[in-house]
């Protein structure tokens, strides 16, 4: 019996100490890999784009996204200067963003959802400019639309989830148009010839 409990207690002793070494083990790993992230979106596809953009709006780093599929990257952040960072993969008609903080070169990320802002559809139709957007925070949408370089028309769109307007320019002025949509503080722009 005495030979059974000195036994089970070196075994016990043992795992302690196997234990307490797989957890410095793991700390250690935790301070590294806050040093370095891993950047994940799934669904992507060829063409979008991921940029990372300082709290002032001005882009640290873009790559255009090679294949489609699951996109992974680690990236290591501790050279970049405290502040909030935004990661986003621009879309088609999304741009999913995901917000972190770098303080003393360790990345911490701020929530563990992603927030998704729709981006506007502008179309041209012959002489008709339509102009929609989901918004689910109820914002407005500003609209500009310049011919030959001169602001023609200044539209504030506000409602419900979802914002269209149509508008019809005149069939005599053949040009060049550019319409300017701003909304959730970015500018959209598209060029177009009737």
């Amino acid at each position: 019996m005495k030979t059974n409990m000195k036994s089970i207690l070196l075994v016990a002793l043992m795992f302690g100490t196997l234990i307490s070494y797989a957890n410095n083990d793991t700390n250690s790993t935790n301070n590294k890999a806050k040093k370095t992230v891993k950047v994940e979106f799934k669904n992507v596809r060829k063409g979008q784009s991921l940029t990372i953009k300082n709290d002032k709006g001005v882009s640290v780093y873009n790559q255009e996204i090679a294949a489609s599929g699951n996109f992974s990257r680690t990236f290591d952040f501790s050279a970049l200067e405290n502040g909030v960072y935004t990661a986003e993969l621009n879309k088609d008609f999304e741009i999913i963003i995901k917000e972190f903080y770098v303080k003393n070169g360790l990345v911490t990320f701020l929530n563990n959802s992603n927030t998704k802002l729709f981006k506007p559809v502008i179309r041209a139709k012959e002489n008709l400019i339509y102009v929609s957007k989901l918004d689910f925070n109820n914002k407005p949408l500003n609209v500009v639309i310049y011919y030959n370089g001169e602001a023609i028309l200044s539209d504030n769109i506000k409602g419900d989830d979802l914002l269209k307007r149509t508008y019809k320019l005149s069939e005599n002025k053949k040009g060049e148009y550019k319409v300017y949509v701003n909304s959730d503080n970015r500018t959209y722009s598209k060029n177009f010839t009737i």
